[in-house]
């Protein structure tokens, strides 16, 4: 069994300031000399970075769609022995109830019940008191195996508000609350059009960081909270299934740099157990690829920021270029897709030369964007997938492009059936996001097929 003090930072709904509870608490129990090992509920790639500049270690990702329970268990295994944490914050997603449509899949809660956290709940109490009780109340009874340990208040107007709402919480519901953050615009994590500033591109200010600590360290009860992380029981030891190296070690070129760094920390952990070394390279930065690269994996980012700068590597697309006409396996992600493509139009209108690898114009949107889980079917055989092989996966872009022809198409999306992804010879690029680690042999499948090229 796995010993794991843990607790869930959930919220009544968006935007109420889970990440800045998430990385206040992560720095302040850092200050305290604790080892925080720093997870997400969901897909998203920003937070996780975000929370590795608190904590100082990589934040991981727990989705209850994407993984199974099996998976779920190994990805908190890994990413507390990796830290040698003393225990495992996680930062939940959307409010605490909300999933795939109106039903629970994916969900804040249905994460929690499936790693048994208990749940510290994140309200934003700006112009509410009493009101607060109601929403803590029905959170705790709709659904008995989630288990709520007590609450956070955020945007809190004063010290008579903060007493009028914790005490009118624990009147209704008995539970205590735990800490509060001010309504303070210092307090503020900045925002644009996909959601946080990515770590990569300078994520939170330090100052920000510091004052989310200060604020955590004298206004939360963290005696109190590690104790409601060391209540959590006991976990099954998660089954990892054997992965076949591949017969030799093949160096994979990953693209890492302000316009690509959407990556899922076990990805990386899982190329290590195939045998593959990880050589970072920048498609913005670099005029060549690293020598010997039997493969690339570009993730997705913002390279609709970087399209110019892009657009004038010309030695870079060269370069990639010739690693598509020697049939070297190349996959590309959202992001890593688009930059794959003949061209790019930006918001503003303006259309950059793509890299030229796929026959796409990807192209920016400002009315539409394009969010959910998906579910796809291989049309063809990839360096991933096998011809009518089936996996999950998160799409979130405010680009787009048309349908591929039937000639190129990587996948049919289910239930509809409508085509997804480009599959070229040896590349494939989607605008859907997989998460290796609840598909371990799709990695396998592309190491080999590395190792083979």
């Amino acid at each position: 069994m796995l010993a794991i003090p843990r607790l869930l930072l959930a919220g009544t709904h968006s935007s109420v300031g889970k990440t800045s509870v998430a990385v206040g608490l992560l720095a302040a129990l850092r200050r305290r000399g604790r080892r925080v090992a720093p997870f997400k509920a969901g897909p998203d790639y920003i937070d996780p970075g975000l929370h590795a500049q608190a904590a100082g270690r990589p934040s991981r990702n727990l989705d209850s769609w994407l993984l199974d329970e099996p998976a779920l268990l190994g990805v908190l295994e890994r990413g507390v022995q990796h830290a040698a944490a003393d225990l495992a914050v996680i930062e939940g997603v959307m409010g605490l109830f909300d999933g795939i449509g109106s039903s629970q899949q994916g969900s804040t809660a249905a994460l929690a019940r499936s790693l048994s956290c208990p749940v510290i709940l994140v309200l934003d109490v700006a112009a509410m008191s009493g009101t607060a009780a109601a929403l803590v109340l029905g959170c705790q009874q709709l659904q008995p195996g989630v288990h709520l340990a007590g609450v956070v208040l955020n945007r809190v107007g004063s010290p008579g508000h903060l007493r009028s709402t914790a005490e009118a919480i624990l009147a209704a519901t008995g539970l205590p609350t735990l800490g509060s953050l001010p309504a303070d615009a210092a307090l503020a994590v900045p925002e644009r059009h996909l959601g946080l500033v990515p770590a990569a591109e300078g994520g939170l200010p330090a100052s920000v960081v510091d004052a989310l600590a200060q604020q955590v360290a004298e206004r939360f009860d963290l005696d109190a909270i590690e104790r409601i992380a060391r209540t959590a029981p006991p976990l099954p030891e998660p089954e990892r299934p054997p992965l076949d190296e591949a017969p030799r070690q093949v160096r994979v070129g990953v693209a890492r740099d302000r316009a690509f760094g959407f990556y899922y920390e076990d990805t990386f952990d899982l190329l290590a157990e195939l045998g593959a070394a990880v050589v970072p390279f920048s498609p913005l930065d670099d005029a060549d690829l690293p020598s010997d690269l039997d493969g690339l994996y570009l993730g997705g980012g913002f390279p609709e920021l970087y399209a110019r700068e892009l657009a004038d590597n010309h030695g870079m697309r060269r370069a990639l270029q010739a690693m598509a006409r020697r049939g070297k396996p190349i996959y590309a992600e959202c992001g890593g897709l688009m930059a794959l493509g003949r061209a790019l139009v930006t918001f503003e209108g303006e259309e950059f030369a793509g890299f030229d690898l796929l026959p796409l114009v990807s192209r920016m949107r400002t009315q539409r964007l394009t969010i959910g889980y998906r579910e796809v079917e291989a049309l063809r055989d990839s360096p991933l997938l096998e011809r009518g092989q089936r996996v999950r996966g998160h799409e979130f872009h405010w680009s787009e492009a048309e349908e591929p022809p039937t000639a190129v198409a990587a996948y049919r999306v289910l239930p509809d059936g409508g085509r997804e992804g480009y599959c070229r010879g040896a590349v494939l690029g989607s605008y859907v996001h997989l998460n290796f680690a609840g598909n371990p042999g799709l990695l396998a499948r592309f190491v080999r097929c590395m190792a083979a090229a």
